[in-house]
């Protein structure tokens, strides 16, 4: 490596490094004082307060390294120039491509880092936190996501649902098991739908079979029509549960889809999610890519402050769209492909229309 690239490469990496520590930081203070009334309404320990940070950071590390690896590129060219350092670069006869090459070969790295920790140390984060604050803190069963269906315990039921349909308010495929002190199942509710009316789950149609408790032998069936069941969750309770995709990784997601598809479930979400996943990684390259010109278009008029107030600009408008169009993919309105890369490729375009303008 030459002393130019371990100049250039030093320079960044000391500014990565605060940008890094500063936007973690920041997203740490909001988030926790957000949640810091439910760790003292349920006297949460220390042990309770150092494992939320802890498994925090590395879902806060791949949300924000794209908007780091963005603001480290504005402020580390930017600097360059504004001490003319780029301009003697340039004056010995090293171009652009040569100074700008390192950095991004360590931003392909640092990409590679984030599909790597997204994919391994994210998903048991995210499941260690859902438990800490389901069942810790607020003292109740958490539900989870087997083959492709819910499970979760409410006092004396377990209740298994096959699949929540939140925008519809329903539920498919309800099975609702009643079990007395000793673990016997007296009661079964099977119900092939059930929908939200007046905060009541809703039965069209359901089969009631009782058990004897001693025996277990079937002693009464009934069939019931718009019958309630016994149910103690809301949509928004499952609108967390049908959220569980931040657990899984790519795989693993792909999977769920490809069951969910096969049971003659709408796998949309998951589909668009696995693309989501693969896409992120390649947010921070077009990051880097796009800071280069806009760094270079200042020149010495660079500022640190106006660096700074560019990048989280641009962040926040990627944010916006990409937030826009993956809503649009949950709908339907958008294949989950086109809804996953289409911010990507919207910087992306954005970074080659400004490097055209960029002296070389």
């Amino acid at each position: 490596m030459s002393i130019v690239s371990r100049f250039v490469l030093a320079y960044f990496f000391r500014i990565l490094i605060l940008c890094c520590s500063a936007f973690v930081g920041i997203y740490l203070l909001v988030d926790f004082f957000e949640k810091v009334d439910r760790f003292i309404d349920y006297g949460a320990g220390l042990n309770e307060y150092l494992t939320y940070l802890g498994h925090s950071i590395p879902f806060i590390f791949v949300q924000i390294l794209p908007l780091a690896i963005l603001t480290s590129m504005v402020l580390t060219l930017g600097g360059l120039g504004r001490t003319n350092e780029m301009t003697a670069l340039r004056a010995c006869g090293i171009s652009l491509s040569r100074i700008t090459r390192p950095l991004l070969g360590i931003i392909f790295l640092l990409c590679s880092l984030q599909l790597l920790v997204h994919e391994y140390v994210v998903p048991w984060n995210v499941r260690t936190l859902n438990e800490l604050v389901e069942i810790k803190l607020r003292g109740r069963e958490q539900a989870r996501l087997t083959h492709s269906k819910i499970w979760y315990r409410s006092a004396n039921k377990i209740i298994n649902i096959d699949r929540v349909q939140t925008r519809e308010q329903k539920l498919r495929g309800v099975t609702i098991f009643e079990i007395d002190q000793g673990s016997t199942i007296i009661r079964r509710v099977d119900a092939d739908e059930a929908e939200l009316r007046d905060q009541q789950w809703l039965a069209p149609i359901l089969l009631e079979r009782s058990f004897d408790p001693q025996s277990g032998t079937l002693l009464q069936t009934r069939r019931l029509e718009n019958h309630p069941l016994d149910i103690d969750r809301l949509i928004d309770d499952f609108a967390r549960e049908e959220d569980v995709n931040a657990e899984l990784g790519a795989r693993q997601i792909a999977q769920l889809a490809t069951r969910l598809e096969q049971e003659g479930y709408d796998a949309t979400r998951q589909r668009v999610d696995l693309q989501a996943r693969l896409a992120a990684p390649f947010t921070g390259l077009v990051m880097g890519l796009l800071g280069i010109p806009f760094a270079l278009q200042r020149g010495r008029q660079s500022h640190l402050a106006l660096g700074v107030g560019l990048s989280l600009a641009i962040g926040a408008t990627y944010f916006i769209i990409q937030s826009a169009v993956i809503s649009f993919g949950y709908a339907g309105a958008l294949p989950p492909l086109v809804a996953a890369w289409t911010a990507n490729l919207i910087f992306t375009l954005l970074a080659v229309w400004l490097f055209l303008g960029v002296k070389q």
